[in-house]
């Protein structure tokens, strides 16, 4: 019985709010009262436009050491994962064989020079005896020989004495970069072979380098962005190159655009792409991950607005616009990337429209709508572009 009681009275309430006309509106007009939203007004503006990658570090220069003679390792003169100087002995190669050969090429050289000496006397005699016919022409022409001979042999000589001091020179092997030294691939006591044999490597680490892929698919959206104007991209590509580490934290010291390669791998789709940054505090370590950010880029005239202006409709993404009368007109909109909580809009709004920010769950096509006074013109966040 109390039930129905209040079945009948929720009728009556319903009856009562319809009114003569028996539509379910109320108001002056007969109509419902315009919902309340807030609207943002269509700014164009300029953007940062980032660019960010995952990359690998890696040393500006990564040499391999090896001996140029082959011998008995004899010492090992620095310490494994320490840094070293360029020119600093990192191995000495027993010197005393190349010592003695040095010694052997020394003599060769004097006895060749004396040889030589010997030779120029003894055409020097003969030279006036020839005029007189004192001598055959063929003694002559063989002291002449001899001289000529005595002088190749001196210039071999030397050459010998050059590469056996170049040898012994050779038993100090050197770092070539400065840079840290990996640990030592051989030990004391071991018979090196020759430059066959790796002995350590050496990486240099200031500069260092930042090695990243760019998708293929990411290059043909940005050319297709630069060519429609609407996205200016820094002069003959110097891009200022921002390092993110692991943890979070962002390296203190950008670096610059380095090397940008113009094949696309077959593999992974993407083009190699170098940047180059300062490491004087070897902060950065050859090996690790980070993330790449590329700024210079912008975007003259963007056209941001919030996410959750943006709805989802069978046709594709559309917002509510204010039109002159107070309504609210679905438009149709194109999206790019995010920037920071707002949408870049490429297509669908002009500069002065105004989207509808609060309320879209109120309204419908053609609704009425009654700004809010203190969400009309609502800024838009000035914030760099990130991805999608």
């Amino acid at each position: 019985m109390v039930m129905r009681t209040l079945l009948i009275l929720a009728s009556a309430a319903a009856l009562a709010a319809c009114g003569p006309s028996g539509n379910g509106h109320n108001g002056a007009n007969g109509g419902m009262p315009p919902a309340e939203v807030g609207v943002v007004t269509v700014q164009p503006r300029a953007l940062l436009a980032p660019f960010e990658y995952t990359g690998q570090v890696a040393g500006s220069r990564e040499v391999e050491v090896r001996a140029r003679v082959t011998g008995i390792l004899l010492s090992r003169n620095f310490v494994e994962g320490g840094q070293v100087k360029k020119g600093q002995s990192l191995y000495t190669i027993d010197p005393a064989p190349f010592q003695a050969a040095l010694a052997r090429a020394e003599a060769d050289v004097a006895g060749a020079a004396a040889r030589l000496e010997q030779a120029k006397r003894d055409a020097l005699r003969l030279r006036p005896l020839i005029a007189e016919q004192a001598v055959s022409q063929k003694e002559y022409d063989d002291a002449v020989s001899a001289q000529a001979i005595g002088d190749a042999d001196l210039k071999a000589a030397r050459a010998r004495l050059d590469e056996a001091r170049l040898n012994l020179e050779y038993t100090r092997v050197e770092s070539p970069v400065s840079g840290f030294a990996s640990r030592s691939l051989r030990s004391e006591g071991t018979l090196i072979s020759g430059s066959d044999v790796l002995l350590t490597t050496v990486t240099q680490v200031d500069p260092i380098w930042v090695n990243f892929g760019i998708p293929d698919n990411d290059q043909l959206l940005l050319r297709k962005e630069v060519d429609a104007g609407r996205l200016l991209l820094p002069k003959d590509g110097r891009f200022e190159v921002v390092v993110r580490l692991a943890d979070g934290s962002v390296y203190a010291r950008t670096g610059r655009l380095s090397f940008s390669d113009i094949r696309i791998s077959g593999q992974t789709g993407t083009s190699d792409a170098r940047a180059e940054l300062p490491n004087p505090e070897g902060r950065l370590r050859p090996g690790q991950f980070v993330r790449v950010t590329l700024n210079g880029a912008t975007r003259p005239g963007a056209v941001l607005v919030p996410q959750r202006a943006v709805l989802e409709g069978p046709q594709g993404k559309f917002v509510y616009v204010v039109d002159d009368k107070s309504s609210a007109q679905p438009r149709p909109v194109e999206v790019g990337e995010w920037a920071g909580s707002d949408w870049i809009i490429t297509a669908g709004l002009s500069a002065g429209d105004r989207v509808v920010v609060d309320g879209v769950m109120r309204i419908g096509p053609g609704a009425p709508v009654k700004v809010a006074e203190a969400a009309v013109h609502k800024p838009v966040a000035e914030t760099k572009a990130g991805g999608k």
